[in-house]
């Protein structure tokens, strides 16, 4: 039993919050949290936390609904409020699932390309320094300039006007190019959700944050206090390795190049084989987001496949992932992902796709998408995991040691 604790949960998942408490040794703490008539978040505390070290665990996703997901962050920066304000000695906010994780705080299309094209100009032009073209008709200004230089004796010429120029952020097809018409000026102005989701749980007073596997890891560097990114890669090894037949000739695959890198940690750890599909985003026309084009790099005929992911929500990359390891031969495909938000009729997709099995974790309440009768859908209880976190911030000790044996 761990004691001078307090754990208040929201409204989001509490089976969550009560599987916690239990490995804890603790009850939940009395709260009020409804919403008036006018549509207002109500919070009052009934315990009390003075003095004492308060966790709030609040997950977000579509599990429990879409049109709750704001509603769950206003509650959860209201409580942080009300329990600062009622003298508690440390506020951490837990989060399973992270909000607006997905959403950057610039402009670039996930393969990293800006989505506006550019002149490829020097920063700071000056009367001796020419401007540059970039790619001229897919030669190399270089050798352009080498040529004017070399038939006028060294003198240089101006560049000929061209029908279509691009950068090397184009496609070097004149085709294409021809589609995708090159932008200037200021980029699109956009809401940069990162660092105002972070701005608003420290300005409600959050000490410490604690998480389960960012979308994108660089969001810890948006909090001036410490966030605490945990990994569900042990729960999914053990999976793996307990109900998996013949695991040690499967396949871990990435269904992207984003998430390489956590596919290859457990295909490494396990001793199994890794492919990669390589998913090119960049559309012939910059409205058209849809049309992608897939690749794999491996092989895994006859073998079956475990394609590793953090976040599925249309699932339409998982499941077109699958599509295509069948159509390699692939014997069984089976997706592990820590995230499953399933939203829009991601549910149907999965019932309809190659997959055999997705499994998932709950931190994201998933009652709703077993109510829609998916039988490849198996739920992982991470719950542990978060409880041992949570003893181990509450006694000063190391939470990168539940990962280094892994």
């Amino acid at each position: 039993m761990v004691r001078n604790i307090v754990v208040l949960g929201g409204n989001s998942h509490p089976l969550f919050v009560d599987r916690v408490c239990e490995f804890l040794g603790v009850q939940p703490s009395k709260r009020v949290l409804n919403r008036f008539s006018s549509g207002e978040t109500r919070c009052e505390i009934q315990d009390s936390v003075r003095g004492k070290d308060v966790y709030i665990i609040q997950s977000f996703g579509v599990g429990t609904g879409i049109d709750h997901v704001n509603d769950y962050f206003i509650e959860l920066c209201i409580m942080i409020s009300a329990c600062k304000t009622g003298s508690a000695q440390r506020v951490t906010a837990v989060l399973p699932m992270f909000p607006y994780s997905r959403q950057p705080d610039l402009p670039y299309a996930k393969a990293g390309a800006p989505r506006d094209t550019f002149e490829s100009v020097p920063a700071t032009p000056a009367s001796s320094i020419p401007r540059t073209d970039g790619l001229t008709n897919g030669v190399e200004i270089t050798d352009v300039m080498m040529t004017r230089t070399s038939k006028n004796g060294g003198a240089q010429t101006p560049p000929p006007t061209t029908t279509h120029q691009y950068t090397t952020h184009d496609y070097e097809n004149q085709n294409l190019a021809m589609q995708v018409q090159a932008r200037t000026g200021y980029k699109h102005w956009v809401a940069q959700a990162g660092s105002l989701v972070a701005d608003l749980l420290t300005c409600a007073g959050a000490d410490r944050i604690l998480t389960c596997d960012l979308h994108e890891g660089t969001y810890q560097g948006f909090f001036d206090i410490p966030v605490d990114n945990l990994y569900a890669r042990p729960l999914l090894k053990r999976y793996i390795q307990q109900n998996i037949e013949n695991w040690r000739d499967a396949v871990i695959v990435s269904p992207d190049a984003g998430g390489a890198k956590r596919a290859t940690a457990i295909a490494d750890s396990l001793g199994l084989a890794f492919a990669l599909i390589h998913k090119e985003r960049r559309p012939t026309r910059i409205t058209d987001r849809q049309k992608a084009t897939m690749m794999l790099v491996g092989d895994v005929a006859n073998r079956v496949c475990i394609l590793v992911d953090d976040l599925a929500d249309t699932a339409n990359t998982i499941t077109r992932a699958a599509k295509l390891l069948k159509k390699e031969g692939a014997v069984r495909v089976i997706a592990l992902l820590t995230h499953g938000v399933l939203s829009g009729d991601a549910i149907a997709r999965i019932n309809a796709s190659a997959l055999d099995a997705i499994i998932v974790t709950n931190t994201v309440a998933q009652d709703s998408h077993r109510r829609a009768l998916c039988p490849k859908l198996e739920v992982l209880d991470i719950s542990p995991f978060f409880a041992e976190a949570i003893r181990r911030v509450h006694h000063g000790e190391s939470i990168s040691v539940l990962f280094q044996y892994d």
